[in-house]
């Protein structure tokens, strides 16, 4: 049976440490199907959501995650929580019918140019993910701190310990996910 890993980045930069995590974490996750959501969404705005119903990129991202076995979350760290790229995104959501993250595996991980490498987005992310009932996947934690040091030039993970544990935990993942 297929495996489909829906990667989310919450850094809409092109060039962004978080999306290079995210695809390094994919690679880390053995053979599956991947998608990279896409976080360009309207702000949530409960009239705008009155008038129209859920926007379509929005349905989208629900469907996609409601579709996955599993989502690994790549979070920058803004202002010493979530960006709020990522906190529309999951407030967008949080209004899809049915809850597409009710017991879906979940890895977060994070790229910071800060030397603790996103643990107050990881805290504050998981925080916002409770309501939802996923299972989040609770480590090894990878927190990569210097992220402009740590990737090569074609977007590869190039730090041997930070590497591991990612692919430790994408392999946990994998696991929760049934293969």
């Amino acid at each position: 049976m297929p495996n489909h890993l829906l990667g989310i980045s919450g850094s809409l930069r092109r060039d962004s440490f978080n999306t290079k995590l995210m695809r390094a974490a994919a690679r880390h996750y053995g053979p599956a199907t991947f998608t990279e959501a896409d976080l360009r969404l309207p702000l949530y705005d409960g009239d705008l959501e009155h008038l129209h119903g859920i926007p379509e990129p929005v349905q989208r991202l629900s469907d996609q995650i409601a579709a996955a076995d599993a989502v690994v979350i790549a979070g920058p760290e803004y202002n010493k929580s979530i960006s709020g790229v990522l906190k529309n995104a999951l407030d967008w959501v949080s209004r899809t019918k049915p809850n597409p993250w009710h017991d879906k595996p979940v890895a977060i991980v994070s790229a910071t140019a800060g030397r603790a490498g996103g643990e107050r987005t990881q805290f504050a992310l998981r925080l916002c993910m409770v309501p939802f009932r996923p299972r989040l996947v609770t480590g090894p934690e990878v927190l990569v701190a210097g992220a402009a040091e740590q990737f090569d030039e074609a977007g590869r993970l190039t730090n041997d310990r930070y590497d591991a544990a990612l692919a430790e935990l994408m392999a946990v993942l994998r696991v929760e996910a049934g293969g």
